[in-house]
């Protein structure tokens, strides 16, 4: 019986998931490839902390080279994160005819074609399940079980910190700076938790999908990023009274040859499936057009669910090894020859409601100076709420909009954000009814 030699590279918490799913559930894994799967080698920089999994001391380097050049080693698993070294060091791998998994969104959103051609090249697989929605199936769904299928939208709830952060600040109706300190203590949010809080992490996982989505290449950059740390307790509030849930959304959309991709905070019907999804819990929402909507939900990251995805792309590769066949699906679903640039649309392009609230001191005139200039940009007002004072000479003036022009939007606010009835800068919030 051939035996399928595995090398780690990055022996943390993921990397800690594998090694114990690959001791524990051994047997069952040897049952379904028909072959055992042995470590052959476990690189990391430190070797000294102590690890939840115990591993034979003879497998450990802090050499990623001794890992990637060892002949014994069919599959590498890259679990380092980051865009160098470890982009280097799956370019190595494949050049030494090696197969690679990575969990590595950060270097997949930016460098994935390079990859998958370099990988061709030399006649190897790049799987990457665990990249998005840790245990969630997403990839190998877009990639084999939609394969019929045209993708024409996406929305993700894709960055397990931020949903925790705004469930708690709408459950327990906390600041977001409180609830941001308890997600660090609790282990959900890291040190420095900019990636998370941002939206760079979920935009990161949006521009994996929509590459598999849409057969599309388009420059990361071009994806609109805004963070959830302006949220306030008074806009869950004003939201739900409206219907309305608030959570961070990544969205893509393909119309023609545009695609619609941003990640920001969105109001949600409270009733749709996407806005019961709580905690740390991933969902990605997928409409198709002959499977139509599609949901699929679970934890998207930590030690055993993204352990559990990497594990599951290694006896993937373990097969093709055993019945000696290589890219039997393409890496990014499409035919390489295939895949063409598109342009991802001018945020202030888009068209949609919104929601907006205004700080404005208490005084007559002041919802009609607002409306005026709203009107005078083509806005139109669906609803407005006006509380009592909650701050000395001022009151939250909150309106819904219905659809507008991004571009007409941001105008409108720059003027009114001027007024000298206008204490802070406005609250905008974009909105999405029925997804579509």
């Amino acid at each position: 019986m051939k035996e399928i030699g595995v090398g780690l590279i990055g022996w943390g918490t993921v990397g800690s998931g594998v090694v114990k799913i690959l001791q524990e559930n051994g047997p069952l894994i040897e049952k379904r490839v028909g072959s055992k799967i042995i470590l052959k080698g476990v690189a990391d920089i430190d070797l000294e902390t102590e690890r939840s999994v115990k591993v034979n001391p003879e497998l450990l380097t802090e050499s990623a080279d001794e890992v990637i050049e060892n002949p014994e080693i069919d599959v590498v698993l890259e679990l380092i994160g980051g865009v160098e070294p470890a982009k280097s060091y799956i370019l190595e791998a494949f050049k030494r005819g090696k197969h690679v998994v990575t969990a590595n969104k950060a270097l997949l959103a930016t460098h994935l074609d390079e990859l998958c051609g370099v990988a061709r090249r030399h006649n190897v697989d790049l799987n990457f399940e665990a990249a998005v929605g840790g245990g969630i199936p997403i990839i190998r769904a877009l990639k084999e079980g939609f394969v019929a299928e045209r993708i024409d939208a996406i929305f993700g709830i894709l960055n397990g910190t931020s949903n925790y952060i705004l469930t708690t600040m709408s459950n327990e109706g906390s600041e977001f700076n409180a609830v941001l300190r308890q997600a660090q203590e609790k282990g959900y949010a890291e040190v420095n938790p900019s990636l998370d809080i941002d939206g760079i992490d979920a935009a990161h996982k949006l521009a994996i999908l929509m590459k598999l989505a849409f057969g599309a290449k388009f420059p990361f950059d071009d994806i609109f990023i805004e963070g959830i740390s302006d949220i306030t307790p008074l806009d869950i509030e004003f939201g739900r009274e409206f219907g309305y849930t608030i959570k961070l959304l990544a969205i893509a959309k393909a119309v023609g040859e545009i695609i619609e991709a941003r990640v920001h905070p969105t109001m949600l019907p409270s009733n749709h499936l996407l806005a019961t999804v709580n905690g740390v819990f991933n969902a990605i929402y997928l409409k198709g057009n002959v499977v139509g909507e599609t949901l699929f939900y679970g934890q998207g990251a930590g030690m055993m669910p993204t352990g559990s995805a990497v594990v599951s792309d290694l006896i993937e590769l373990s097969r093709n090894i055993l019945k000696g066949t290589g890219e039997r699906v393409p890496p990014l679903s499409f035919q390489p020859d295939t895949i063409k640039g598109m342009k991802i649309k001018d945020i202030e392009d888009i068209v949609r409601p919104y929601y907006m609230r205004f700080s404005a001191l208490d005084r007559p005139g002041v919802l009609s100076k607002i409306s005026g200039v709203l009107g005078k940009n083509d806005i139109s007002i669906a609803s407005v709420i006006q509380k009592g004072r909650r701050v000395a000479g001022a009151v939250p003036v909150v309106m819904m909009i219905h659809e507008a022009r991004e571009r007409n939007v941001r105008k409108a606010l720059r003027e009114i954000d001027e007024m000298d009835v206008i204490l802070d800068k406005t609250m905008l919030i974009r909105v999405e009814g029925e997804l579509s």
